[in-house]
């Protein structure tokens, strides 16, 4: 067949200010360039939408570089690899790659990593096999240090990382698990994967709620997806020598005043926690081992993963959005291709 000399892509139109809307974003078309030696050319079958994602859309400084205007937006994406001039990559191949919200992609064969689809399907390399899977192991156990019998609360839980978290402690010997998410549905899902307890924080205070679920004990471990009132209230509920590992704050990522810090943060001091935010990128060293448990876990069933699966790339804004408004469960993504 002939290769594509163009590829459509989702550029950003214009910088959000507070809630993304879909005016600030275009889809658009780009020619694709001729190969060179060592690379690669892809046929995204699925990208990966994140709320990190929405950092990268403001124009400050940050520990990834900001998106450009009118230009495309870029991602995890796994895809065919259609055409070769790398010796690491050959034609058929299944490739994870960050070049996403575009159809096609012309990636340096350093920048991609093989994934292998006789263990898991291709979509599972942008979730439970890939940076989202070791962001929920390794912030767990090598941040937050996990031991066998904490009990440990995860908020967002019934996202892409914190359904993986509490499943992630169940299996490694956590005395109890406790996860919070956004509607009565989420909850259930929850129990379903093997939550100990779990409550929607609509409901009513977090603090109040996440003390009923964890009783007398408290917790010893505090997954912190959402920042805000759920930072809050952990702090409330943490045992002596509790630990935080902070990796997202979904609660503040569209607000447009500052936000202030929880304002029982001096208990840190007396009950000395330890509070330690992380990315994902600095966890890389532990990739080979996460890589190991997750593909036996999977195999027997200890983990589950679910996904949210929006189709066509005219719809990845949409998606995004809606992310940031907690419609999915689990990973979001988008399939470009069957």
């Amino acid at each position: 067949m002939s290769l594509p000399s163009v590829t459509r892509e989702i550029q950003l139109a214009s910088r959000p200010v507070g809630r993304p809307v879909p005016e600030n974003f275009r889809l658009a078309e780009s020619a694709l360039p001729e190969l060179g030696d060592g690379q690669i050319l892809v046929r995204n079958l699925f990208i990966s939408v994140d709320p990190y994602m929405r950092g990268r859309m403001n124009d400050v400084k940050s520990y990834s570089a900001p998106f450009a205007l009118d230009k495309a937006l870029d991602g995890g994406a796994v895809g065919e690899v259609l055409a070769s001039r790398s010796s690491r990559h050959k034609e058929g191949d299944v490739v994870v790659h960050s070049l996403g919200w575009r159809e096609y992609a012309v990636v340096e064969e350093d920048a991609a990593t093989t994934a292998d689809t006789g263990l898991a399907p291709a979509s599972a390399f942008l979730g439970a096999l890939g940076m989202t899977g070791l962001t929920a192991y390794a912030g767990l156990l090598k941040v937050a240090a996990f031991a066998p019998g904490d009990a440990v609360f995860v908020s967002g839980a019934a996202g892409a990382v914190g359904s993986l978290v509490g499943q992630i402690a169940k299996a490694m010997g956590a005395s109890r698990v406790i996860g919070s998410a956004g509607s009565p549905a989420k909850v259930a899902r929850l129990l379903e994967l093997g939550f100990d307890a779990a409550f929607d924080y609509h409901d009513g205070p977090v603090r109040e709620q996440l003390e009923n679920a964890a009783g007398p004990n408290g917790i010893d471990v505090y997954f912190d997806n959402v920042g805000g009132e759920h930072l809050e209230a952990a702090l409330s509920v943490l045992n002596v020598g509790g630990r935080v590992a902070m990796c997202g704050a979904i609660a503040q990522y569209n607000s447009t005043e500052p936000t202030p810090a929880p304002r029982n943060l001096m208990l840190a001091i007396g009950k000395q926690l330890t509070l330690k935010g992380f990315l994902v990128g600095g966890q890389r060293q532990h990739a080979a081992e996460f890589a190991g448990k997750m593909g036996g876990w999977l195999a027997d069933g200890t983990v589950r993963y679910d996904e949210t699966i929006v189709d066509g790339l005219e719809n990845a804004p949409q998606a995004f959005m809606d992310l940031l408004d907690g419609a999915n469960t689990g990973k979001m993504l988008v399939r470009l291709q069957g």
